[in-house]
């Protein structure tokens, strides 16, 4: 069975976010690490060349496949910050409904900068993501 394409790496994960080139994504890299360090109480790594993740859980599919994955983290991208696992726990629609300007894909939250959004509502929805994914991981069967 193939390993799975995003792992954790021993990059430190501050050096990774004092190279992001804008001055924005950066200073917006460097609050979310802080804030999901607190949300999470785990430290920071690396998962791949570009995702900043916090706690690990273990999932395995009805089909036999099973793997390590992140419970919350993030990526400073170019274009936006990609969030992960913020959209999993039962009270996050109401909390989105509040958090301001943002975009969803398929898992992640999709954030242009911080000053979009109530950080204090981000905040919430990466606790509440973090205990749901190491309490009630949900591992869907895949198709």
């Amino acid at each position: 069975m193939a390993a799975n394409k995003t792992a954790p790496t021993p990059v430190d994960p501050h050096e990774f976010i004092a190279a992001v080139p804008h001055p924005r994504r950066r200073a917006d890299a460097g609050l979310l690490l802080e804030m999901m360090e607190e949300a999470s109480v785990q430290p920071a790594t690396m998962w791949g060349p570009t995702i900043v993740g916090f706690g690990t859980y273990h999932y395995k599919y009805e089909s036999g496949r099973e793997g390590d994955a992140l419970a919350i983290g993030f990526s400073p991208r170019s274009a936006n910050l990609a969030l992960y696992g913020l959209t999993v726990a039962p009270m996050a629609p109401a909390l989105l409904a509040k958090l301001g300007k943002h975009k969803r894909g398929a898992g992640c939250l999709y954030v242009n900068k911080l000053a979009d959004v109530d950080v204090e509502i981000l905040a919430q929805l990466a606790r509440y993501g973090y205990r749901h994914m190491m309490d009630v991981v949900h591992v869907q069967p895949q198709g």
